[in-house]
């Protein structure tokens, strides 16, 4: 019997990688539109964004710049549509992190654009992605938005990548593990061979990342320096690209969606929430389901993470003094109907998340 037919939406159209590649990059960027809008956020990255625009110009585009003011959240959208329509942008141009790239993707498909995107770090795949998540203002995860194709053109500068804080690399590692812990839940047992694909995909990444993460840390720019950063912005997104839906998020991610929920985890950055959410989905693993290879997992990771200095417990995350009633918001939160948490192969509600959240802490206590 023949499968049902089915939709992907597996890569950019094009994909430009390596030191240099944003000046390489210009003919493509002017055959996609003239009058860009130039997004992007942090006043860290303002400097390099005048930078870019000042290429744009010399290459005879006339970009529009404009910065959000918060996460990508509807209020910020609502802005820079304002922006890009009173502008006549025949382009979207995301230069950032995963937020700033997310909006543009998301601006873009709503105005029916062409979408480039300039990842500054490799901390998320989002450039590579046809996914965006959308937040509050205050930070707060709400949800995820597919979007009708990957960018047109995705642009990985290492020498822009390489200007990131170290902090950001740590975090990318974590979410692209992720991509492994989860998806050989979810869809380990897949009978489909593209997922089937997808998935062994993810224990390479994975088995990579565990073997150069900390040389790369340690050796901006070297041959595992790169192999890292591409691992975690490009070869993570292909992962997503080609399991699609059917390759899902699971705990690792409702954790982290959770966590956004808390004012004091706004400053944590996104791969450090799902790198602790891995560790408590193992945790989940172990309790609920009586893997002891998640356990021995675990056990694993941890010294990894604590190498990279991602956040191993609570209090890594700024929640040591979190009240009884925050974290089990941020539980039913995670475990709302409708979460990836729900991909797991055995019931999961707030209670049995709260235990695993505080056993996954305490037992780093010394005895």
């Amino acid at each position: 019997m023949s499968a049902a037919a089915s939709s992907h939406v597996i890569a950019p159209a094009q994909v430009l990688r390596g030191e240099g590649s944003w000046r390489e990059a210009l003919p493509l960027v002017s055959r996609l539109g003239s009058r860009p809008l130039l997004l992007g956020r942090s006043a860290a990255t303002a400097p390099l964004r005048e930078r870019l625009g000042a290429d744009l110009s010399s290459s005879g585009l006339t970009p529009v710049p404009a910065a959000l003011e918060h996460d990508c959240c509807e209020e910020d959208l609502a802005s820079v549509t304002g922006i890009a329509r009173q502008a006549s942008c025949d382009a979207v141009i995301a230069v950032g992190g995963g937020k700033v790239l997310d909006a543009g993707k998301l601006l873009a498909d709503r105005l029916d654009l062409p979408c480039v995107t300039v990842p500054t770090s490799a901390a998320t795949c989002a450039g590579w992605t046809a996914l965006a998540n959308l937040y509050s203002p205050e930070g707060a995860f709400q949800r995820d938005v597919a979007l009708r194709r990957c960018p047109d053109l995705l642009v990985f500068d290492h020498g822009l990548v390489r200007q990131a804080p170290p902090r950001t690399l740590a975090s990318g590692v974590a979410d692209a593990m992720a991509k492994w812990y989860e998806a050989s839940v979810s869809s380990g047992a897949s009978t489909d061979g593209l997922v089937q694909q997808a998935v062994q995909m993810a224990r390479v990444l994975r088995d990579q990342l565990l073997l150069e993460a900390e040389s790369a840390m340690a050796h901006p720019g070297s041959e595992a320096w790169v192999r890292v950063i591409e691992a975690c912005g490009l070869t993570a997104g292909l992962i997503g690209g080609i399991g699609g839906a059917r390759c899902r998020t699971v705990a690792a991610h409702a954790v982290h969606n959770g966590l956004t929920q808390l004012a004091a985890c706004h400053g944590v950055l996104h791969g450090e929430k799902v790198g602790f959410g891995i560790l408590v989905q193992l945790r989940l693993e172990e309790r609920q389901a009586g893997n002891h290879l998640a356990g021995q997992a675990r056990r694993q990771l941890i010294p990894c993470f604590t190498a990279l200095g991602l956040p191993i417990s609570l209090e890594d995350l700024g929640l040591a003094h979190a009240s009884l009633s925050d974290l089990q918001k941020m539980c039913a939160f995670a475990c709302q109907d409708g979460s990836d948490l729900h991909h797991l192969p055995f019931r999961v509600g707030p209670a049995d998340l709260l235990a695993a959240l505080v056993s996954t802490t305490a037992e780093l206590q010394p005895a």
